[in-house]
C-alpha cells in the first residue's frame, strides 16, 4: 500500500455510520478509531463526531477523522430528520425507555384526524424545554446528573424549528412519525409535548436518525461494511 493510501484517514475523511442500538456516540467513535489504527498500524489519529445520538437511538452519525475533525462544526447546524415511534397513554421521567413508566393516561380518544391536526400545530418555530435526562450543561454539570439524584432543576426553553412532520403509521398505543427539525431539537421533549397536546401521555419508544443535511442513512456504513472497506483499502 502506498503512503498516500495509508494516510487517507490522517489527511481527513468524513464518514457516515449507522450507530447500533445501545451504543453511545463515544462507543462508536472509539470503535472506528481502534479499527483504523489496527488496520493501518497508525499509533494516533483524531476521530470525532458531528452530533450525538442517545444510546436508545439508531441511525446516522457523521464521523470525521484526521484533519477533517477541524470541520466538524460545519455539520452541527444542519437540519436533522428522524423516524420516531411514540407510545401513547403512558409517560416516563426521561420521556423514553431509559426510565420506568411513571404514569398512565387515557388514549382511546385519539384518532387519526386529531393526530394529524395536532402534528400540524407543531410546524414552524417552537419553544422547547429540554429533558432533565439530557446532556445539557447546568452550572457546569450535565442535567442528567441532577435528574439521577432526584434534584429538580428548571431548564430554560430553547427555540427549535420543525420544518416537516409526517404521520407514517397511525396506531394506538404506538404511532410512527417522520420529523425534520433544526439542530438542538429533542425528539423526547417532542414526545412529552405531543402527549400533552393530545390530552394524554406519551413517550418515545424508538428513534432512528435518517438524515443530517444532505447526508443520508442509506449511504452509511455498518461496522461490518466499514471493516470490509478497510481490508479492501489495505489490498490496493
Amino acid at each position: 500500500m502506498s503512503e498516500e493510501k495509508k494516510n487517507i484517514f490522517e489527511e481527513g475523511q468524513v464518514l457516515l455510520f449507522d450507530k447500533p442500538l445501545y451504543w453511545t456516540s463515544f462507543d462508536l467513535v472509539n470503535k472506528v478509531r481502534i479499527m483504523i489504527r489496527s488496520e493501518f498500524g497508525i499509533k494516533k489519529i483524531k476521530v470525532g463526531h458531528a452530533g450525538t445520538l442517545d444510546p436508545l437511538a439508531t441511525g446516522l452519525m457523521i464521523i470525521c477523522t484526521g484533519k477533517a475533525t477541524k470541520s466538524i462544526n460545519e455539520f452541527f447546524n444542519l437540519d436533522k430528520e428522524y423516524i420516531a415511534t411514540f407510545h401513547f397513554g403512558k409517560t416516563t421521567p426521561s420521556f423514553d425507555l431509559e426510565t420506568e413508566v411513571d404514569g398512565s393516561w387515557p388514549a382511546e380518544h385519539i384518532n387519526k384526524e386529531m393526530m394529524e391536526r395536532v402534528l400540524q400545530s407543531f410546524l414552524g418555530e417552537q419553544q422547547q424545554v429540554p429533558p432533565m435526562h439530557s446532556a445539557k450543561f447546568i452550572d457546569g454539570k450535565r442535567a442528567y446528573e441532577f435528574a439521577r439524584r432526584g434534584i429538580e432543576i428548571e431548564l430554560k426553553p430553547v427555540s427549535v424549528v420543525f420544518s416537516e412532520i409526517e404521520l407514517l403509521a397511525f396506531e394506538i398505543p404506538e404511532t410512527k412519525i417522520r420529523i425534520r427539525c433544526s439542530k438542538g431539537t429533542y425528539i423526547r421533549s417532542f414526545a412529552r409535548d405531543l402527549g400533552r397536546a393530545l390530552e394524554s401521555g406519551c413517550y418515545l419508544s424508538a428513534l432512528e436518525r435518517s438524515s443530517t443535511g444532505k447526508f443520508k442513512l442509506e449511504n452509511a456504513y455498518s461496522l461490518e461494511k466499514f471493516d470490509q472497506y478497510l481490508k479492501q483499502m489495505k489490498q490496493i
